[in-house]
């Protein structure tokens, strides 16, 4: 059976809509392979490897196969521009550093300093006790956010909250955190 290329004039909304109509993943392949390219951009801006950016942009194409929403899709590029940038921000958030077993034998064992221990639950404790000075939105998000390390995504699905909401819940927390912080090491040396 010859190949057809008769996709290759159907627009976006036309392909994702065979797709959604026969469950026939070609569809979408032949969407996603529209903006290859712009993936892999994306992808380089932020993660500044080619293999990390490859490896991003076969994880953005299995999310879409396995996670596409139901809801009809008005602009597939900057839905799928955002889908990229909010992966590489998560895998930079993410982005541990794992030292070769050699290079770890090479480090001396630090001497355990308990000034220096009692001085870190200090600073935790003070930050426990600032976040309890938040209002409850500011207070959810920002440990959702910072403490659990989840993703916007994942915080709106768990409060019900709007994107736009956490974004400021979580602004507005970190600012007023650090306000109360402020306030409380000027009380300590006053």
């Amino acid at each position: 059976m010859p190949i057809s290329n008769s996709h290759i004039n159907l627009s976006d909304e036309e392909l994702l809509q065979r797709f959604k109509t026969t469950g026939d993943n070609q569809w979408l392949g032949y969407l996603m392979q529209r903006y290859t390219t712009l993936l892999l951009g994306v992808a380089l801006k932020y993660l500044k490897g080619k293999q990390l950016a490859e490896d991003a942009v076969q994880q953005v194409f299995i999310k879409v196969l396995t996670h596409l929403p139901k809801e009809e899709i008005l602009n597939f590029k900057g839905w799928l521009y955002i889908l990229m940038r909010n992966h590489c921000l998560q895998q930079l958030r993410d982005k541990t550093y794992f030292a070769d077993e050699t290079a770890l034998m090479s480090v001396s064992q630090p001497e355990t300093d308990n000034e220096e221990i009692k001085w870190q639950e200090h600073t935790v404790q003070q930050m426990i006790e600032a976040i309890e000075l938040l209002n409850e939105e500011q207070k959810i998000s920002v440990t959702l956010f910072y403490l659990k390390k989840l993703s916007y995504e994942q915080i709106i699905a768990q409060t019900g909250f709007t994107f736009m909401q956490v974004k400021s819940y979580i602004q507005n927390g970190k600012r007023n955190l650090k306000a109360i912080l402020i306030k409380k090491i000027g009380n300590m040396h006053s």
